[in-house]
This record gives structure tokens, sequence and C-alpha cells, in this order.
């Protein structure tokens, strides 16, 4: 089980680079809690065995429906790049560029979101409250 709980952290590095990378930044002030959070406090939290296989099954289904987004993003972004380097710029095509890219990271936003939602309402008011604790002593 300790190797499943790793294997699950890693997955979850991984699929929330996006929306977790800023975590110095919280916009959501304590309010939505990242899944290595609660994972970090599992034990704490006294998860059941019901919820931590729906988190995790949180937590893949974002993955697996962020990757395609990502890879679309990371396309946009290397050809605005190559658009760059010309001389002159074509202006139309770097904007298109960039709006492709940007569609594709607020999907990626958008899923993250909905998967911290979908967390916290997975947890008990209890669980909220220890959480919401761990996050003011950071």
């Amino acid at each position: 089980m300790k190797r499943g709980m790793l294997c699950l952290l890693v997955m979850v590095s991984l699929c929330t680079g996006t929306a977790m990378a800023q975590e110095d930044k919280d916009v959501f002030k304590g309010k939505l809690f990242a899944p290595n959070l609660i994972l970090e406090n599992r034990d704490a939290l006294e998860l059941s065995k019901e919820q931590f296989t729906a988190i995790r099954a949180a937590v893949v289904e974002v993955q697996a429906s962020v990757a395609e987004h990502e890879w679309d993003m990371q396309e946009a972004y290397q050809a605005l790049m190559l658009e760059l380097d010309k001389s002159p710029i074509d202006e139309d095509k770097v904007l298109e560029y960039a709006g492709t890219a940007l569609l594709a990271e607020n999907q990626v936003k958008k899923k993250q979101m909905a998967m911290l939602v979908r967390l916290k309402n997975l947890l008990t008011a209890e669980q909220i409250s220890y959480l919401e604790s761990v996050y003011r002593e950071r």
C-alpha cells in the first residue's frame, strides 16, 4: 500500500503542476486542497478506503484528460517561438498561436479546478477543518 501511495503522489505532482506550481501564491487561500496535501495527511485525516480510492480516481482522470491539452499547448508555444524568431514577425500568426496555447492552458486549469472541488467534496467537515488548520500553519 505504501508503494501505491508513493506512485499516486508522483502522479499527483505531475498532473497538478500547472495549477499547483505557484503554491506560494495560493489564490484559493486554503479553501481547496492539493491532492498531495491530502495524501501527506492521510493518516491524520483517517481517510477511508473509499475516499482514498475516489481521490485516486479523480487524480488519474485529470492526468489522462490534461495530457492532450498539454500537448496542444506545447505545440502552440513552439510554433509561437519559431514565429518570434522571424523578421518581420507575423503578428496575426503570433496572436493565433498565443490564443491556441492560452485556450489549451485554460482547459488544463479548468480540469484541475474541477478535480480540486471534487476532492474537497469527498472530505468530511472534520477532515476539511483539519486541512484548513494545516494550511494556516504553513
